[in-house]
């Protein structure tokens, strides 16, 4: 096999590691569950996660060999409905995420410098962030 074709490989393979990764931490975070229980449509839960990695495995694709899909103007409307959809998961659950602090707090009595520990988290992920972009890791 040529460097190329190996190459090829390799990125394709983490690429899918890295999106189902992805859909895996969507599903852990109960996003799936509960649109079942919302829509009464538990019986279909596999479904709906096999459909959740298939996204991540095509998205990965697409995003991989810049396809062009030929759906118009119709495709990019029910594309923005699907993204929003999506987008507006990831919010809720991530507020549910915040919700830990609080019941982290209430558990710890913890009464005073809750800001001072939110501002300490975020400087130390800005600075991870700015090492880790300096280093070059």
């Amino acid at each position: 096999m040529t460097e190329q074709v190996m190459l090829g490989i390799i990125g394709i393979s983490s690429g899918i590691v890295v999106a189902g990764s992805a859909a895996a931490f969507i599903i852990s975070l109960g996003i799936v569950p509960r649109y079942a229980g919302i829509t009464r449509t538990a019986h279909r839960i596999r479904l709906y996660e096999d459909v959740a990695m298939l996204g991540a495995v095509a998205g990965n694709l697409c995003y991989l060999y810049h396809g062009r899909l030929p759906f118009g103007s119709p495709g990019l409307a029910v594309w923005g409905l699907f993204s929003g959809i999506f987008l507006g998961s990831w919010i809720i659950a991530l507020g549910e995420v915040v919700n830990v602090f609080a019941i982290m707090a209430r558990r710890l009595k913890i009464r005073q410098g809750t800001g001072w520990m939110i501002c300490t988290m975020a400087l130390g992920k800005t600075l991870g962030s700015l090492l880790f972009f300096q280093k070059g890791w």
